[in-house]
């Protein structure tokens, strides 16, 4: 099995600027998922020609069953809003995906605490003080029926405020607290090192630096598991042709016992 979550930049390039759902098509299918996290997801937005990136990239994997789920209505920097419950399938969003080669027996969604409110904030990555709005965040959690069995998978992408992110990253553990059988928790969590397992009592299943792309330096996307699964085989971080991230990808054996 593998497994491999991406923080895609909406599909757009550092090299060229430019969003090339062909190009994400391609560095999808040389990943090889059988599960795949994407978060910064775009769908009908002009940024990205209009595409919906989630089926770009269902389809360049043969997914079987696949779920995007806004965390924003609009355009992100622009004129958004919180989504509408339900949410309009043709309508501007932005927000993460989790699809499957294995057929999902069921979904959840999971709206993370933020702050509506603007506040002064000081960020590291780049250096800079000023006022910061905060995005709304949301999980998508999948149970799906592999050959080893159920295996429940959630993403999710947190903020990068210190304290905030830990909060919504506890809000997560405690809704997938009574799942059955093994759990993993793949996405862009905005901590570094071992915070996430830490905050989570989780493992994780791969350390590779993710970020920046061209020489990552510190890992903040991670695969994290409840429970138990096959042996990892391999853990790779290779550079993508585009997004500012390196996905990360763990490639599991058979589980035993």
């Amino acid at each position: 099995m593998r497994l491999v979550t991406f923080n895609i930049l909406h599909g757009r390039s550092l090299r060229d600027g430019q969003v090339d759902t062909g190009r994400l098509a391609e560095a999808v299918r040389r990943l090889d998922p059988d599960v795949l996290a994407l978060q910064e997801v775009d769908r009908a937005q002009a940024r990205s020609h209009h595409a919906d990136l989630t089926e770009v990239a269902a389809t360049a994997m043969g997914a079987v069953d696949q779920r995007f789920v806004p965390a924003l209505a609009g355009t992100p920097g622009a004129a958004w809003a919180r989504p509408s419950d339900p949410d309009d399938p043709g309508s501007a969003a932005y927000g993460v995906s989790l699809l499957s080669r294995y057929p999902a027996t069921a979904w959840r969604v999971l709206h993370l605490p933020w702050v509506a409110r603007g506040f002064p904030l000081l960020r590291r990555f780049p250096t800079r003080f000023g006022m910061h709005h905060e995005e709304p965040r949301a999980a998508v959690i999948g149970r799906f029926e592999t050959p080893d069995g159920p295996l429940t998978v959630a993403t999710t992408h947190l903020t990068f405020v210190p304290g905030l992110a830990h909060l919504q990253l506890l809000r997560l553990r405690r809704a997938l607290a009574d799942v059955a059988g093994p759990v993993v928790l793949m996405g862009d969590l905005n901590l570094a090192g071992r915070q996430p397992e830490l905050v989570t009592g989780y493992r994780s299943l791969g350390r590779r630096p993710t970020m920046p792309a061209g020489r990552p330096a510190r890992q903040i996307d991670h695969v994290l598991l409840r429970g138990r699964l096959g042996r990892v085989r391999a853990v790779e971080n290779p550079e993508q042709e585009l997004s500012d991230h390196r996905p990360l990808v763990v490639e599991l054996g058979p589980r035993q016992g």
